[in-house]
């Protein structure tokens, strides 16, 4: 179903592979783990395996490729996503800003209020945001500990458009991963993919993607065309 602009009053935007570039630091550091599987992997390559590692590593509800059990593995990446979650509760100084994120959050302020809504953990969630002077953009941050349940379950999606001020299903959720487009859809939330993240544009589309973009940035010329 095409995007439908004029029930959008408020955006929902996940943070990693969406506003933050950061998890392809972390993708590199395990692609070498993949490599003497290449073999038996069923998916492209060792890197498509890191990045579907980190990519269920950030959060359950994404599905991985099947890895552990094809390779009995689970003891061995289970102690690398507990390491991965523990290390992304630390302060850090690295985190990457996706490139036209800023531009676009500025260009859209006046128009829609906007939220976060990340799978991520809250102290983490704040750093990113701050570390680029973003949380002003925001009426509300969400994360992994804010609702009931976090994604791919609809209530961070509820909360975020109570704070908002509006109904669920007049949000658009933007996310690059499966997470997102579940949590969209359970909302009744339109949804956005992003191609900058760990998505692939035909999983997104499967799973009910209103409309699927190589950038985040480029939601400006979808939500407010010249």
């Amino acid at each position: 179903m095409p995007l439908n602009r004029e029930r959008i009053r408020g955006l929902c935007f996940d943070v990693d592979g969406t506003l933050s570039d950061t998890d392809d630091l972390y993708v590199k550091k395990f692609e070498p783990f993949f490599r003497p599987f290449r073999p038996i992997l069923s998916k492209r390559d060792s890197q498509y395996a890191a990045r579907r590692f980190v990519m269920w590593a950030e959060a359950p509800g994404n599905a991985l490729i099947g890895v552990p059990d094809r390779l009995g593995l689970d003891d061995e990446l289970m102690a690398i996503a507990e390491w991965l979650n523990k290390r992304r509760m630390r302060p850090r100084k690295d985190y990457l800003l996706i490139e036209g994120v800023r531009e676009m959050l500025e260009a859209l302020r006046p128009h829609y209020p906007m939220t976060v809504v990340s799978a991520r953990d809250d102290h983490s969630t704040r750093a990113f945001l701050d570390q680029f002077g973003l949380t002003p953009f925001f009426k509300e941050i969400v994360t992994a500990v804010t609702a009931r349940h976090a994604k791919p379950y609809p209530d961070p999606i509820y909360y975020a458009a109570e704070k908002m001020g509006i109904k669920p299903e007049e949000c658009l959720m933007i996310g690059d991963t499966p997470v997102d487009i579940r949590a969209g859809r359970s909302a009744k939330a339109q949804t956005v993919g992003v191609l900058c993240g760990f998505g692939e544009e035909d999983e997104l589309k499967k799973l009910g993607a209103d409309i699927v973009l190589p950038t985040t940035a480029d939601l400006t010329n979808i939500l407010l065309p010249k």
